[in-house]
């Protein structure tokens, strides 16, 4: 352990930029991939409540899971309930504009992993430039012979480039495979959406489809026939008294 410290420190002053830069990207890393999980973002207890919305009790039920069950998902489906009064364009909108403010959710720490993954490497170019410049200043006060002065500037610029390296790559990947799951997270979101929509749209129709009234020409034609049938049954009842009476 101490050997592995003195060979950091043989790296310079701009160790400590890729020290500090190393430490912030590991911590994004592992928060990200615990926030990040489909468990985490789709709750299940959110999806089953809205597969099952036919009334508006049952939007009532998912109002409250979503309230439970805070987070981006959550944000987007409880817009999408409490604006189901609006038309399905300005519905659709809202729900857009709410999915764009909770992906920001879903990507932060991302554009901070992704420069520390590009900064890293020109970090340690840059101590291999300042480790040369020393070379050269040590060989033009002391000359090419003096091996022992050539190697701390040659140390300086090897190790500052392989750390430079050692975090860049893995935090590139790292960035890569993160970015990833948040786009399909996004998009797992926007399919259970646009089901909720199909669902709220499918309850307004049904709702406005039981209580539609006949039309007024045909309750009129009801009554009329009603009135017809009585003045039939009473004259057939006159003509029967007259011949009795005959």
């Amino acid at each position: 352990m101490t050997e592995f410290v003195s060979e950091l420190q043989k790296g310079g002053i701009v160790m400590i930029p890729l020290l500090l830069g190393s430490v912030l990207a590991l911590a994004i890393v592992i928060e990200r991939a615990f926030q990040l999980r489909t468990k985490k973002v789709l709750t299940g207890e959110i999806v089953k409540a809205i597969e099952k919305i036919e009334s508006v009790e049952d939007i009532r039920v998912a109002e409250r899971i979503c309230e439970a069950n805070p987070g981006p998902f959550a944000g987007i489906i409880l817009v999408a309930l409490r604006n189901r009064d609006l038309g399905a364009d300005e519905l659709k909108e809202a729900i857009l504009d709410q999915g764009r403010q909770e992906i920001r959710s879903l990507e932060r720490g991302l554009v901070a992993l992704e420069t520390i993954a590009v900064a890293s490497p020109l970090l340690g170019l840059l101590g291999t430039v300042t480790g040369m410049i020393k070379v050269f200043n040590v060989i033009s006060k002391q000359g090419i012979g003096q091996a022992s002065y050539l190697s701390g500037g040659i140390s300086e610029a090897l190790i500052t480039t392989v750390t430079g390296l050692v975090i860049g790559i893995p935090a590139l990947v790292a960035y890569n495979l993160l970015t990833s799951r948040a786009e399909s997270l996004v998009l797992d979101m926007e399919k259970y959406s646009s089901g909720l929509l199909r669902n709220i749209r499918a309850m307004k129709a049904g709702a406005s489809g039981a209580g539609a009234k006949p039309p007024l020409g045909a309750e009129r034609g009801g009554a009329g026939e009603s009135r017809s049938g009585r003045a039939d049954r009473g004259g057939a009842g006159a003509k029967e008294a007259g011949d009795a009476v005959q």
